[in-house]
């Protein structure tokens, strides 16, 4: 059986925008996500404590978003991908 491959491209401006030293990872507030689950993800993704993933969680609940992690573009879309198919809405800046 032929295994499909999902081919992703980027523009001249992300792949530009990859050479800057730091990016950072927003973690958005959103209408579906529990308190649980965005914890759950935080320690087990980006190896947050449970205070802390906690602290993350009611920050984005009351200023919209907060930003999870800091680190070079390539590394900030290895985990947006990743949480977003954990089902979070995130961003790399």
């Amino acid at each position: 059986m032929p295994t499909e491959v999902q081919e992703e491209t980027f523009t001249l401006e992300e792949l530009l925008a990859g050479l800057k030293e730091m990016h950072r990872l927003i973690l958005w507030n959103d209408d579906f996500n529990t308190f649980d689950h965005v914890i759950h993800c935080m320690m087990k993704y980006l190896d947050y404590s449970e205070p802390q993933a906690e602290k993350i969680a009611w920050k984005v609940h009351n200023e919209g978003k907060c930003a999870v992690l800091e680190g070079s573009f390539t590394e900030m879309e290895i985990y947006r991908k990743i949480l977003q198919q954990e089902g979070l809405t995130v961003s790399v800046e």
